[in-house]
């Protein structure tokens, strides 16, 4: 599975949301998920490491899950080619009608 399949689905982006507020266990996790049980969320965590957008550390008998900043930097890359588009289009469209305006006046 790659970081986009990972991603695809919405417990798992419904997960890293909530690890944008910090380290959470899983516990922690579960509980600001209603509907998802201990071993989805688990599975999902799972899922999410094995493509590094979350790392996990020990801490006593419990693991506690982050967000890792760089596990993101392939889906940002790939966003960036439509942002470049929509930016080059927008300020094209932004030029046209000011130009439109002026004209009119």
């Amino acid at each position: 599975m790659d970081v986009f399949e990972a991603v695809a689905e919405p417990s798992r982006r419904a997960l890293l949301d909530a690890l944008t507020d910090g380290e959470r266990t899983a516990g922690e996790l579960v509980a600001t998920l209603p509907g998802l049980t201990q071993p989805t969320v688990s599975r999902h965590l799972r899922v999410l490491r094995e493509v590094g957008l979350v790392e996990v550390r020990p801490d006593a008998q419990r693991r506690i899950y982050a967000l890792r900043a760089d596990g993101l930097v392939q889906i940002d890359a790939w966003i960036e080619r439509y942002r470049r588009y929509w930016t080059n289009h927008l300020d094209s469209l932004e030029a046209h009608l000011k130009k439109t305006h002026k004209e009119t006046k």
